[in-house]
Formats: structure tokens, C-alpha cells, sequence
């Protein structure tokens, strides 16, 4: 059977927990990922942890956001852990996002358009021409100019991003809930099904899987409901 296309969100407390989730998960799904306190807190090891025996592709997740220069750097640091996806801000720019790329050509470079914590008041305040979906049609746009072959965006605007893009890029959804699922920080969100009926190719979840009691029977549930509803 072939993996749902979902990223679980490894945000756990400890190495150890995060690899237990990785076991249980990837039967089910396609992806995981690691996010910035995780890597920080275990740094390279975290990589093989995760990844395991079975082999499931690996998020990279910190959103590396500073001068091109360093951002190249930074990019091919990590190209030789393998992820199959890293992410950066699109708010770098086109040269910065550019350098990732030329730095890590073996790597899928995620440029995040507009964080789903972010509501449209957020956006007045710092400055963000809106409304959103215009915002992150420009940054989806601006990215994929500099070589990003792939996009991260909330998935009220995937649909919006798809059109703008078209089919060869990658649209990364997290802010998935599935029905019944408490939203906590996410502001922006959608269920499973709608974001991959709107265009996503990829639908990051955390907590409704890794906060369950057995996540590994909640990837499954989830995988399922997405096969039904394709």
C-alpha cells in the first residue's frame, strides 16, 4: 500500500520519543519532519534517529531565513544529512532563496510563503501588503523564480498558489486538522481532505497524530480516510 502523502510533525520532547513516533508512523505515511527545536536540541544525530531503518523521507524544517551568503552555508551543511525536503523563508528573497538551491541540488528547497499562525491584522503589523492570498501568490511567485521547486502555504490559499504555480511545484499544507481536531496556534487550516482536493501534494500534521494515544493507529485512520475520499 502506498504511503499517504503526509509529513508527521516530530515536535517531541526528547530523541528518543521522536524516533518511537517516526517507527510507528511511517508504515502509513510518505514523510517526516523535523522542526527547529528538535534540531537544535540534537542537532545531525536527529536525522539518522528519525529516519530509521525504513528509509521515509525526511523534512528538514528550519525555515532558514538570513543574507544569501549564509543561508548557502547553512544549505550545504545540512545537504549532507539527505533530506528530501528543507525549508526557507520566501521573505529572503529572490538571491537568497536562489542560494539554497545552488547549494543543495539534491535537495527539495521549501520556500515558506506566510506562516498559518499569522492572521490578516498580523500582516498589517509587520508591514505585509495583504490580503493573504494575494501575499503569498507574490511569494509563491518570487520563489519559484529563484528555483524553489517547492512551496509551503496555509490551505486556504492552495488553490490560489496551484493557479499561480501550476502542476510541476510542490505544495506543502501544514495547518491540516483533521474534523473534530482542536486547531491550538494554527489560525489559517483545513482538513485533510479539502487541502488535498484544493491542490496540495503533501499535508504536514502534527498533533492530531503524535498526541494520540497509539500514533501510529491515527496516521493510519488518517491515511485511510484519504484513500476513501480519493
Amino acid at each position: 500500500m502506498t504511503p499517504a502523502p503526509i509529513a508527521v510533525a516530530l515536535d517531541a520532547p526528547d530523541l528518543e520519543t521522536a524516533a518511537r513516533w517516526a517507527a510507528l508512523v511511517t508504515p502509513h505515511v510518505s514523510t517526516v519532519k523535523v522542526g527547529l527545536e528538535l534540531y537544535l536540541r540534537y542537532g545531525p544525530d536527529v536525522i539518522a534517529s528519525v529516519r530509521g531503518a525504513s528509509g521515509v523521507q525526511v523534512f528538514l524544517d528550519l525555515k532558514l531565513h538570513d543574507i544569501p551568503n549564509t543561508v548557502a552555508g547553512a544549505a550545504r551543511a545540512v545537504a549532507r544529512l539527505r533530506p528530501a525536503i528543507l525549508t526557507v523563508h520566501a521573505a529572503g528573497g529572490h538571491a537568497m532563496i536562489r542560494a539554497a538551491v545552488e547549494s543543495a541540488p539534491h535537495t527539495k528547497i521549501a520556500a515558506v510563503t506566510i506562516l498559518t499562525s499569522l492572521t490578516e491584522a498580523d500582516l498589517d503589523r509587520i508591514g505585509l501588503a495583504g490580503p493573504a492570498d494575494d501575499a503569498v501568490r507574490r511569494l509563491a511567485a518570487l520563489s519559484v523564480a529563484a528555483g524553489a521547486t517547492a512551496l509551503v502555504c496555509s490551505p486556504n490559499e492552495v488553490s490560489a498558489v496551484r493557479a499561480e504555480v501550476g502542476e510541476g511545484i510542490t505544495l506543502i499544507t501544514p495547518g491540516v486538522r483533521p474534523t473534530g481536531a482542536a486547531t491550538q496556534d494554527q489560525v489559517r487550516v483545513a482538513t485533510p481532505e479539502q487541502a488535498l482536493a484544493d491542490g496540495a501534494d503533501l499535508l504536514v500534521i502534527g498533533r492530531p497524530i503524535t498526541g494520540s494515544p497509539d500514533p501510529g493507529a491515527a496516521a493510519a485512520a488518517i491515511a485511510a480516510s484519504l484513500r476513501r475520499a480519493s
